[in-house]
């Protein structure tokens, strides 16, 4: 088996081996180091010797000598003995084999550890990164453009929240159970969005974790099936991933959906990703993701802008709005209020988040409201809110892009105006 593979076998065992051990020690920070030692010495040993019969079981094995080890060690043995044996089913301490119960796969419950209400969103997101999707402190720092130090920090500390609120390494009962999918949902709509739109820094985006939120999505959905949301937010991110080789331009900078050149777009991606919301819809209750997936797919299967179906995505933010209003649902729904029935109703509706404290200082609004401002011919105006606009962005490309619109459209401006008020430079003697 080459590298390759191996690697992406070790990062698909990484979560349920690490839930293995969990379960049955404890120590959330000492298994994982047991279980990242296990990876490393199968990294070096599986592509010359070649892959076991029972890889997850051989992982479980390693990793648990590991931690005996340690924990038997000289230095820890009297203060971490002690613990590990409370924490320790005799059936273990008596040498129960690690992977005696090889079916058993506790990745979701571990999923859901990481996304314990204890803790922040940034906190989940980077500690989901870490013990789940298997990425390194450092590359998950890089990724969030934090110094490692401070991205170790924050995980350490997720740690000890989850330790410190008594969180049990269990699945939550039937009455906390759809409420932790839900914040398990948004982590992975947070990693991905990250990737597929940075928020700061010199690129647009950030394949890596937008890549790994997709696998870690497709993940979840082998776990559960039979979940709509799940299948809805996988589509999701298939769909908006699918436009990725035509968002950029080959020095990085950014292209506006209209000027995308739709060949260009992954349609074996769009293909699933339809697919998957067309199965997903008529199941029962329709959630954010899987409207939010419709829109996207209306977008994808038009063949140019042109020929989207605005009215229907129009009516899409409208179910949306009703079933997870906020004030981004609002904004892309003024959008398309634009399309359907002018740029002036889809500016009124844009005047209803002035006061809304959420946006005021956010640069899509006031984005939306240049491109609306454009589409209705007031080039001074629009050219103002994309200057505006672009002081507030802090992802780089996304800057550049809204001072190129304000150039465009005051020139457009200077254009338009009549020839005897226009100011021309005076003209010098050579």
């Amino acid at each position: 088996m080459t590298d390759r593979r191996v690697e992406e076998l070790l990062r698909e065992l990484a979560p349920q081996v690490l839930g293995a051990l969990v379960r049955r020690y404890g120590m959330f920070d000492a298994c994982e180091d047991a279980v990242q030692e296990a990876l490393l010495v199968a990294a070096t040993k599986w592509p010359a010797d070649g892959v076991p019969d029972n890889p997850r079981g051989w992982l479980i094995t390693v990793g648990a000598h590991r931690l005996l080890d340690e924990v038997r060690s000289e230095s820890a043995r009297r203060r971490r003995e002690d613990a590990v044996t409370l924490a320790t089913p005799q059936s273990a301490l008596l040498g129960a084999p690690a992977d005696a119960e090889p079916d058993r796969d506790d990745s979701l419950t571990l999923l859901f550890l990481c996304c314990h209400p204890a803790l922040a969103a940034p906190s989940q997101v980077a500690l989901t990164l870490r013990a789940v999707g298997g990425l390194s402190t450092e590359q998950i720092a890089t990724a969030f453009l934090v110094p490692t130090a401070t991205m170790a920090q924050r995980i350490s500390r997720a740690k000890a929240s989850v330790k410190a609120a008594g969180a049990s390494f269990a699945m939550p009962d039937a009455a906390d159970r759809d409420g932790r999918l839900r914040a398990v949902l948004q982590v992975l709509y947070l990693i991905f969005n990250e990737g597929y739109a940075t928020t700061a820094g010199p690129d647009l985006v950030a394949p890596q974790l937008s890549d790994e939120a997709i696998r870690l999505t497709r993940w979840l959905r082998r776990l559960l099936p039979d979940d709509p949301e799940v299948a809805g937010l996988l589509a999701l991110m298939l769909l908006t991933d699918a436009r990725r080789p035509a968002r950029t331009r080959s020095d990085g900078s950014l292209v506006a959906l209209a000027d995308q050149d739709r060949g260009r777009w992954d349609r074996a991606r769009i293909t699933e990703g339809v697919a998957l919301i067309s199965e997903a819809l008529p199941r029962g209750a329709v959630g954010p993701y899987q409207l939010q997936a419709a829109i996207a797919a209306v977008h994808d299967e038009a063949p140019a802008m042109a020929d989207t179906d605005w009215p229907q995505i129009l009516a899409l933010y409208g179910l949306l709005e009703q079933v997870a209003p906020s004030p981004a649902v609002t904004l892309n729904r003024a959008v398309a209020v634009g399309h359907v029935h002018g740029p002036q109703a889809g500016l009124d509706l844009l005047a209803t988040l002035a006061a809304d404290p959420r946006m005021a200082n956010h640069h899509r609004l006031l984005a939306t409201r240049a491109h609306l401002l454009e589409q209705s011919g007031d080039h001074t105006a629009a050219a103002a809110s994309y200057r505006a606009a672009a002081t507030l962005a802090t992802n780089l490309p996304e800057r550049r892009h809204l001072t190129t619109r304000a150039a465009e459209n005051e020139g457009r401006r200077l254009l338009d105006a009549p020839r005897h008020r226009r100011r021309l430079p005076t003209q010098r003697p050579g």
